[in-house]
């Protein structure tokens, strides 16, 4: 459980640093949205994964809320500041949660 909260809190607050240099920087929002959250909710899913050291469905499963988790809720600051449409709150957190489920097998074989 503290594996959790330090791998999705981390990538928390990064999600939501990029989030608000976003909504006042159009080139972060244009460029860096997709990209960016995909990265940090992979380094998120990495984190749990080295971080748990258990066996690799607990690893890929933690790394798969990591990610997903931290990024639904920037994308959901995002839409609250209209600066993303509706439907990516869905496949932005689908996108970030299968990118934490990568970071985590990484962070498996890494160990």
């Amino acid at each position: 459980m503290n594996a959790l909260l330090i791998a999705g809190g981390g990538g928390l607050v990064a999600q939501l640093a990029m989030v608000v240099a976003g909504h006042y920087n159009a080139f972060i929002k244009d460029n860096v949205f997709a990209v960016g959250g995909m990265a940090i909710s992979l380094v998120a899913g990495l984190a749990y994964a080295r971080l748990a050291a258990e066996g690799w469905p607990s690893s890929l499963a933690g790394g798969l809320v990591a990610g997903g988790g931290c990024a639904s809720l920037g994308i959901a600051l995002s839409l609250a500041l209209k600066d993303v449409p509706p439907a990516v709150l869905a496949f932005g957190t689908i996108g970030s949660a299968v990118a934490g489920l990568a970071g985590a097998a990484i962070g498996k074989v890494l160990s």
